[in-house]
């Protein structure tokens, strides 16, 4: 049965460990300029930084790319041998770190450590002529880790030890997309509750919706689902485990493919999400459909809303309502060769929840694609 404490968030009394918003995102994946291509070509991200062998690294390199607040950092090995290859021939192309940007990383860092949290990076200053960066870290599920960003005293490109990355000739207009608005992670079975327990106790983030198997379940699959957020909301953290069903549902099936707990979707937000849908559809980015009659009845469902039907209706777009006000909301299909890692577009009217009313027609078009992929038994 769903709960909820939105917006119920607790005060920054309590807030031991402060946190600005998402810092930058980290995927590692096998073939970082192309990945960089993919993501400024479909996605309308845009060349910021580079670090690799022009700037002394050895082992691996990286292409940042950015839009507005979202900046997504793509590393590939440069060789055979490195935790980063191994990382990728494990898990395929995905996250691997979730920065987070604070005033100070060094008192995040102990203030995890000093409630239980697994050390990745002690803290370390990291300089250029431009100033410094502070950062540090900590794992979370599977091999994903949180790094602490503190940039207060740095001015340069992103961070030191990387240089600009210029592509004067080839630069994609942005697509509208804002920030990222929650990230999903997947974790095994009854395993949710212990994550839970982990921000709660670690991070000092709060439980702010829980969906059981009655929320999320169609005929054949089902999960379950707690949404972690930080004191001021500007970290949303939903924690999926999978639930007993006739078969195998998504969350099964991202870890038999991802070969672990990950990261499984991101969610970005955008102001205007009939334009970024429209223009993502005209450079190739692939959506999940739910059947047409979906539509005859959101206005019974939804109320009234400022949009009209028929373009929701022409590109897919799910529509949701809570107490708050209403949300508008699309996935993308996976956009690596296993079924794992995907993106959701999100717009929101108000709405502080994830579109509970969606998630029968939405799981049952993943259903769909499970069908075909031959993963759903």
């Amino acid at each position: 049965m769903e709960t909820s404490t939105l917006p119920k968030l607790h005060d920054a009394a309590k807030d031991f460990m402060p946190i600005n918003g998402t810092d930058y995102l980290e995927l590692y994946v096998s073939n970082s300029k192309q990945a960089a291509h993919f993501y400024k070509t479909a996605f309308g991200f845009q060349s910021m930084a580079y670090a690799g062998l022009e700037t002394g690294l050895k082992d691996r390199e990286s292409y940042v790319v950015v839009q507005d607040k979202i900046r997504l950092v793509l590393t590939s090995p440069l060789k055979s041998g490195t935790d980063i290859g191994r990382h990728i021939d494990q898990h395929g192309d995905g996250v691997k770190v979730v920065a987070l940007w604070v005033d100070d990383a060094t008192y995040a860092y102990n203030a995890a450590m000093e409630r239980g949290a697994k050390s990745y990076m002690e803290p370390q200053t990291e300089e250029d002529s431009t100033g410094k960066v502070v950062r540090s870290g900590i794992y979370t599920y599977g091999e994903t880790v949180h790094i602490f960003v503190e940039r207060k005293d740095y001015k340069g490109v992103f961070m030191p030890g990387f240089k600009k990355w210029e592509t004067p000739d080839y630069n994609p207009s942005s697509v509208g997309l804002k920030f990222v608005d929650h990230m999903v992670g997947n974790v095994g079975w009854n395993r949710m509750n212990e994550w839970v327990h982990f921000y709660e106790n670690v991070m000092g983030f709060v439980n702010i919706l829980s969906f059981d198997d009655d929320d999320i379940s169609t005929e054949y699959t089902a999960l379950m689902s707690k949404v972690m957020s930080n004191g001021n909301g500007r970290i949303k953290f939903p924690i999926n485990e999978p639930a007993e069903g006739k078969k195998k549902s998504q969350v099964e099936e991202y870890l038999d493919f991802y070969e672990g707990e990950g990261v499984q979707h991101i969610a970005v937000a955008t102001d205007d999400i009939i334009s970024t849908v429209r223009q993502l559809k005209s450079r190739g980015v692939e959506f999940l459909r739910v059947p047409d009659t979906y539509y005859d009845a959101v206005a019974d469902r939804v109320g009234k809303i400022d949009e009209d039907i028929a373009p929701l209706r022409e590109l897919g777009i799910l529509v949701d309502r809570d107490d708050e006000g209403y949300l508008l909301q699309i996935f993308t299909r996976p956009v690596e060769p296993r079924p794992t890692m995907f993106f959701e577009i999100i717009q929101r009217k108000g709405a502080q929840s994830f579109g509970k009313g969606n998630f029968k027609a939405l799981f049952e078009a993943i259903e769909r694609e499970q069908e075909v992929r031959g993963t759903l038994h």
